[in-house]
């Protein structure tokens, strides 16, 4: 990560000037992170102690509840330290090592969610070869895959991008982003911009088309279950990943649905402040209130808690 230009830190801008309305947000932030941190590591705990939770599809969630934590914990302390101390000069090795895991955390989640509906259609479609096809090892080498995955597709512009000489120093968002940081370069980007779109683009259509084929034959399936209530027990299996999927594939296309170059950096800011603090919260509640499994294991763990307590 070595650069020649003179400028060794850039200066996180943030949210807002706002003293007032800094301390808001820093509440907000921290409430947000803390309840995500919490919720998340709640699933990855249930799952480990719960042995009737040892299946693959709690595997994928407990490293998709992992991915969230981490997620979050690389884009939110920053800033929540920046606006603490007032200290908002980052150096530019730190500022590229958030880019790399945010983005790295970022691209895993999305193929993680691919390897979640191509389970929950190996569950309702093939339920007979289910337990022969996700044994252990598959399911190790399917979360394996995705972090590879995860580290190719950023490799190459990030392998670019740390060698760029930089002329200004002002960041114009509340944690390191490659459009704001490649604007801040003293060469021309164009090359690096349309490989970081390429992508981005291609891991977003390329897991969103594989998540869809899943969930067309799911359909096809479920509508073909001659009990009402099969198919009602079929659908809620899945219920929970469909609004995570929503929530994720949904702020991106909001992301990517361009406003006027005036409101351009106060959109994108809105849209990455859903997406690392908001996203990663509500998550873990949407699989825990709509997962009869995952309440009965947290009221079973948490009535044993308390019984132990009153000893």
């Amino acid at each position: 990560m070595r650069n020649h230009s003179a400028i060794t830190a850039f200066i996180i801008l943030g949210l807002t000037n706002d003293t007032q309305l800094e301390i808001l947000i820093f509440v907000f932030l921290l409430v947000t992170y803390m309840l995500s941190v919490i919720g998340n590591l709640t699933i990855i705990s249930l799952i480990f102690v719960d042995p009737h939770l040892k299946t693959a599809m709690y595997f994928f969630l407990q490293n998709f509840s992992f991915l969230e934590i981490s997620f979050t914990t690389a884009c939110v302390p920053t800033y929540l330290y920046i606006i603490s101390s007032g200290d908002k000069m980052i150096t530019i090795n730190a500022c590229f090592s958030q880019i790399f895991f945010i983005v790295l955390f970022g691209a895993t989640e999305f193929f993680l969610l691919t390897v979640l509906s191509y389970d929950r259609y190996l569950a309702i479609c093939k339920p007979l070869h289910y337990m022969s096809i996700m044994n252990s090892r598959v399911c190790r080498s399917l979360i394996l895959s995705c972090w590879v995955s995860g580290f190719l597709i950023i490799l190459p512009p990030f392998g670019l991008s740390v060698h760029l000489e930089f002329c200004d120093s002002f960041i114009d968002h509340f944690f390191c982003d490659a459009s704001p940081i490649l604007k801040n370069a003293c060469s021309d980007t164009w090359f690096i911009e349309q490989l970081v779109i390429f992508c981005a683009v291609l891991t977003f259509i390329a897991t969103l088309v594989c998540i869809v084929l899943s969930y067309i034959y799911i359909i096809r399936t479920v509508l073909r279950l001659p009990s009402a209530q099969e198919r009602k027990k079929a659908f809620s299996t899945c219920s929970s990943h469909m609004i995570v999927v929503s929530i994720t594939y949904g702020s991106c296309i909001f992301m990517y649905v361009k406003p006027s170059a005036k409101d351009e950096v106060a959109h994108n800011k809105g849209v990455s402040l859903l997406t690392t603090s908001i996203a990663p919260m509500l998550n873990p509640f949407v699989y825990t209130l709509r997962n009869k499994q995952v309440k009965q294991s947290f009221h079973g763990i948490l009535k044993r808690l308390i019984f132990y307590s009153k000893k």
